[in-house]
């Protein structure tokens, strides 16, 4: 088995790969491609603990019918910002059939389970991008963060009403 990464990756685009980019990759791509900063961030193989803490928090929540739990889909923050968190509640009307990411205006909570691998991604990088994304598409209201230490970080972006 070969670990070296298809010619196509190497060096990459000038200028750095774009979030619109990752919906025309070639089909050997492995699954589960994060874009951060303008490049390619390939996620490590899953453990048990991953999958089924995916699992619960999937199948878990009951939200209002307005809203719909998505797992494992992407979120275009920018040009070059396109993560893939863990869990999403996401307004129902954005997911559609053909959908491969949502708009930060349609995420209201994004769960990432922090491995070893993506640690610094999931507690530092990430944080900030989707906070800097809330922001500006919330104006002046800034999302709301919720830790828990049971291996994952929970963010939860508080949507504007009409009268904020």
């Amino acid at each position: 088995m070969s670990t070296a990464l298809p010619e196509w990756f190497y060096p990459g685009p000038e200028g750095g790969w774009t979030a619109e980019m990752l919906d025309h990759l070639p089909p050997d791509t492995p699954p589960h491609v994060e874009l951060i900063d303008g490049s390619l961030v390939m996620r490590s193989p899953q453990t048990g603990f991953h999958m089924l803490t995916l699992r619960l928090l999937e199948q878990s929540p009951r939200p209002p019918h307005s809203f719909v739990v998505a797992r494992e889909m992407a979120v275009t923050l920018g040009l070059r910002q396109r993560p893939e968190p863990d869990i999403l509640l996401v307004k129902r009307s954005a997911l559609e059939s053909n959908v491969t990411t949502f708009q930060p205006e349609d995420v209201h909570l994004v769960v990432e389970v922090v491995s070893e691998e993506s640690r610094d991604r999931d507690r530092t990088t990430k944080p900030i991008k989707y906070s800097d994304a809330a922001a500006s598409a919330r104006l002046h209201s800034p999302p709301r963060s919720h830790f828990f230490h049971l291996g994952f970080r929970l963010s939860l972006w508080r949507p504007l009403a009409p009268s904020d």
